[in-house]
């Protein structure tokens, strides 16, 4: 093979290779910065393009997806003179890729150094109890503060996270007791409170408890004074009815007679009964005047009936 054979095979060769570097595939969610001769042309989006050898280069390459960038812990000065390490997530994304090539160096670094700086003006003017509940406002304000200053640089701050929040050893250690010691504070607050209600609840339940037995106290009196009324009510009813049958007796035919010798034969009956019991008895002198005895219960008798007889 003579020497211009071997010259037009290596032209041949760096021809293929230029023109196959002259085409270039972006990736889906990034864009190139295209210069030609060292100034910008063109920004290469999603898909094949094709360069001029040697006078389009690719100077930049940028992602257009979000970007997690860790924020470096640095130390801040809250405003009760407490030193503390704070750190925390910024999120942006690149929104237009001409500003964020020539706007600025490298705008993960200057997006990171502008969220330390306002987190230490933020800090500094807090407590270092507000630190804890605050975390919301701070990352809103670091948000606005950067966004603001990336704006040149075609940078979009989505959001921004803190991280941690760490004090010195001696304020974990205060603030530990100060915790345990609301944690036996509520305990204690518990249980006094548990005891109270325990106690009004006996103090209920007894109070019922009486209520109940006087209610049962006094419908049971109620109850025996019904019964007692009614007792005496029919006790009445049965004694006025068997007056007015003896009444009604007494003033039939023959009935006079029969309640004589019913009032004699009861007179002797006692008297032999008391004879039974006493060794020694006094006896009446008209003991044999059972008549006059019967006279007089049969005048009584009589009396009764005319009354009967008048109701």
């Amino acid at each position: 093979m003579n020497p211009l054979s071997i010259i037009l095979i290596l032209f041949i060769i760096f021809a293929l290779i230029v023109a196959f570097s002259s085409f270039v595939v972006v990736p889906q969610k990034s864009a190139f910065i295209i210069q030609r001769w060292g100034k910008y042309h063109a920004t290469l989006e999603a898909g094949l393009h094709f360069l001029f050898p040697f006078v389009d280069v690719i100077a930049y390459r940028h992602t257009l997806k979000e970007q997690a960038w860790d924020v470096e812990p640095q130390t801040c000065i809250t405003r009760d003179n407490i030193a503390i390490t704070v750190d925390g997530i910024l999120y942006l994304q690149v929104m237009d890729p001409q500003k964020a090539s020539y706007g600025i160096n490298n705008y993960q670094f200057a997006a990171a150094q502008i969220a330390q700086t306002t987190m230490r003006s933020i800090i500094g003017k807090m407590d270092l109890d507000r630190t804890f509940e605050e975390r919301e406002m701070m990352n809103s304000t670091i948000v606005q503060a950067v966004d603001k200053a990336s704006d040149p640089w075609g940078v979009k701050v989505t959001r921004y996270e803190v991280k941690n929040i760490i004090p010195p050893q001696s304020i974990k250690d205060a603030m530990e007791k100060q915790m345990r010691a609301e944690r036996e504070k509520r305990a204690v607050i518990a249980e006094s409170e548990g005891v109270k209600q325990a106690m009004i609840n006996r103090a209920e339940g007894d109070r019922q408890q009486m209520i109940a037995i006087s209610e049962g106290e006094k419908q049971k009196r109620i109850n025996e004074a019904e019964g007692k009324a009614y007792e005496i009510e029919r006790v009445a009813k049965a004694t006025a009815t068997g007056l007015r049958a003896v009444a009604e007796t007494i003033s039939d035919k023959g009935g006079l007679e029969a309640v004589n010798l019913r009032v004699a034969e009861n007179y002797l009956m006692q008297f032999g009964k008391l004879a039974e019991k006493n060794n020694t008895m006094i006896i009446p002198s008209n003991l044999a005047d059972v008549a006059g005895m019967v006279a007089s219960t049969t005048s009584v008798f009589k009396n009764v009936n005319k009354s009967v007889e008048k109701v």
